[in-house]
């Protein structure tokens, strides 16, 4: 792997970014365990899934991106998550209280540095004169 500047340190802002919002996912999965859920419903879900889908996007899915693993579709979790705590949760809240939230949408890409989900698969192989071609016995 042919790795250069940019691709290190896009790697190196998925660990930053993601380690923190992992900070944030650990206090929600303490919470799922408590007898009482208390947890807000900024979209109408409900408080146990709102919690469980928070937990999910702070904390399962910045975990895979920070290994690589299908980073653009986990990203999707994450850029859901914040964009609802700045714009809904604290839409009525001063720059201040949104600028966390904010600052976690300024993540880009996954770059090189990744896993496969599966393996790239050999490529065909095809005998001689399998395709519809004619042999040329020359």
């Amino acid at each position: 792997m042919n790795l250069n500047k940019n691709d290190i340190s896009i790697f190196l802002a998925r660990i930053f970014f993601s380690s923190f919002m992992i900070t944030h996912g650990i206090p929600k999965f303490y919470r799922i365990f408590e007898e009482k859920i208390r947890f807000a419903d900024p979209i109408g879900l409900g408080k146990e899934l709102s919690l469980y889908l928070a937990t999910f996007s702070e904390l399962i899915a910045p975990a895979l991106i920070i290994i690589g693993l299908k980073t653009r579709f986990f990203s999707v979790f994450p850029v859901i998550t914040m964009i609802v705590a700045a714009f809904i949760v604290h839409g009525d809240d001063p720059f201040k209280k949104m600028e966390p939230a904010l600052l976690f949408l300024a993540r880009n890409g996954g770059g090189l540095v990744r896993v496969r989900w599966l393996p790239t698969p050999p490529p065909p192989f095809y005998p001689r004169g399998s395709l519809g071609g004619t042999a040329c016995n020359a």
